[in-house]
């Protein structure tokens, strides 16, 4: 845990501590593909959904909230999947109505999050724009003071369940980002359907359709027609908090394979002392600080308030090579594990089913890539 204090490394002793003893049965007896409420509300018991505002659900998160929330993932993470992946569910639909939304939007919403009664989810992703979310096509069409949203919206975490979703809509035909806003509508709302889908990795995904769904001014989130900005300052946290996720997979995957070469014996020996696997130990534990590092890198560069060009540059950085990394070393850690590892129920067969998601939700590892590009391309004109 190179580079934290010690007032970090007694938080990530206690939330692992937590996800131990209080967490994973809970997990472990939730319906797969959908939200397990009992779970959310424990974590809301324990602290950890406040801890996703920095410890303050009354304002938007300010004092090493970035970091704060890159400790609780990757603690989680380490421990539970499952559990990681409801909490970062929770943060990613609501932040964007602390971070825009109206007192009373707030006030409606952010207590039952932080209790874990009120499930939250971000709606961004379409048929024909995930990525590229200035594609979007959800529509919202004026209606007296307010407005229809008519669409779909497509690999939606929390949904159908979800009780309030953060919903991006385009309010200007053809305008690209600038004419997207962002409205929190409630899960009953009138018109609002949707089914639950099936992953790899089930955790809770689904499709939302908008039949005419009705949103007033009180629902938007920022202000009109500027919707993309709460998108992109809500991404500019969590991305490298997804690298925190993938780190605390990583982690996991090598400790188990640890202590897997150090008890296989071959040839007459333990599995470790042959050269081929020891380096290969060696490689992945480096490949996994260095990931490590660069999160906690993008996440002091926000909790800094560096200019926002280097925070998302920052985070584009920790989330493409912290989820490349990871994919890299649960599969070398499956690799020396053989076949063992493989069987339905192995710690190493859950991780190598939930470590491929994070490369591409948040923004694949190409877009990411085409972010760093274009932040140090522009850098170099100014120069």
């Amino acid at each position: 845990m190179t580079a934290l204090s010690a007032d970090e490394r007694a938080y990530t002793e206690r939330v692992r501590r937590h996800a131990a003893q209080r967490l994973v049965a809970l997990a472990e007896a939730g319906e797969p593909g959908r939200v397990n409420r009992d779970l959310l509300q424990e974590m809301g018991r324990l602290g950890l959904l406040r801890d996703l505002f920095g410890g303050n659900p009354d304002q938007p998160p300010t004092d090493a909230a970035a970091m704060r929330l890159c400790l609780l993932r990757e603690s989680l993470a380490s421990v539970s999947t499952e559990a990681e992946t409801a909490l970062a569910l929770q943060g990613l639909g609501s932040y964007p109505i602390l971070q825009s939304g109206k007192p009373q939007t707030v006030d409606r919403w952010i207590p039952g999050v932080v209790a874990g009664t009120t499930v939250a989810a971000f709606a961004l992703t379409e048929p024909d724009a995930g990525s590229d979310a200035a594609a979007l096509a959800l529509r919202a069409e004026p209606d007296d003071h307010g407005w229809r949203l008519s669409g779909e919206k497509l690999w939606i975490s929390n949904a159908p369940d979800a009780d309030v979703y953060t919903v991006f809509a385009r309010t200007i035909p053809g305008a690209g980002a600038r004419g997207v806003s962002a409205f929190a509508v409630a899960g009953d709302a009138e018109g609002l359907s949707g089914q639950p889908l099936d992953l790899l990795a089930p955790h809770a995904i689904g499709r939302l359709q908008f039949d005419g769904v009705r949103v007033g001014p009180d629902d938007v989130l920022g202000t009109v027609d500027a919707g993309f900005k709460v998108a992109m300052r809500t991404l500019d946290l969590f991305r490298p908090s997804v690298g925190a996720f993938a780190v605390g997979m990583a982690q996991a995957a090598l400790d188990v394979t640890l202590e897997h070469v150090k008890t296989r014996s071959v040839y007459g020996g333990p599995l470790a002392d042959q050269q081929a696997v020891a380096h290969k130990l060696a490689d992945l534990a480096t490949r996994l600080q260095a990931a490590r590092l660069l999160v906690y890198s993008a996440a002091r560069t926000y909790d800094g308030g560096a200019a926002r060009d280097e925070i998302t540059r920052s985070a584009a950085m920790a989330k493409l090579y912290a989820t490349e990394a990871a994919q890299e070393i649960v599969d070398q850690a499956v690799q020396l594990h053989g076949a063992v590892a493989l069987e339905r129920g192995h710690l190493l067969e859950h991780l190598y089913r939930d470590v491929r998601a994070p490369r591409i939700y948040e923004g694949a590892s190409e877009v990411q890539r085409t972010i760093i590009a274009r932040q140090l391309l522009k850098e170099g004109n100014r120069s």
